[in-house]
């Protein structure tokens, strides 16, 4: 199952860290992915600070050479212009406490169950991810649309 035309599509925060630095393994995918979703008429949005803060915590080598704080000052800017920013506010924290208390979420897990409460509050269905096995305590609340497809 795929987005239909015009449905709202989260990118989680590999998508955006792959798809600003021509360095990383998956960046042709990411474009090509976010092309398809642009020409669908789907409209993404994601806090792209989070790509930020994820680009100065890569494994080194991930990204060679490695970004820049004015690199990746510049690929925020860009995704922000770019896409609509899914915004956080009293009700995500409400919806990230429920999320908190129906599945068992522990350490860095919290980002993934912060993504999911932001779409919920934003009524956004479909998230894009490279790592789909970290969403699938979330379905069938959310539908999970890989980077890259099992049969490619």
């Amino acid at each position: 199952m795929a987005p239909t035309l015009g449905s709202a599509v989260f990118l989680d925060t590999n998508i955006l860290v792959y798809a600003s630095f021509p360095g990383t393994p998956f960046y042709e995918a990411a474009r090509t992915r976010l092309n398809q979703l642009e020409d669908n008429g789907d409209c993404s949005g994601q806090a792209a600070r989070y790509s930020a803060n994820t680009s100065l915590r890569l494994h080194p080598g991930a990204v060679v050479p490695p970004p820049t704080v004015a690199a990746l000052s510049q690929a925020v800017r860009l995704f922000e212009a770019e896409f609509e920013v899914a915004g956080e506010d009293a009700a995500v924290t409400a919806l990230l406490l429920d999320v908190l208390k129906s599945r068992p979420v522990q350490g860095k897990q919290i980002h993934d169950a912060n993504i999911v409460a932001t779409m919920r509050r934003n009524k956004i269905l479909w998230l894009l991810t490279h790592n789909t096995a970290d969403f699938t305590r979330y379905l069938p609340d959310i539908r999970v649309l890989p980077l890259i497809s099992p049969d490619e």
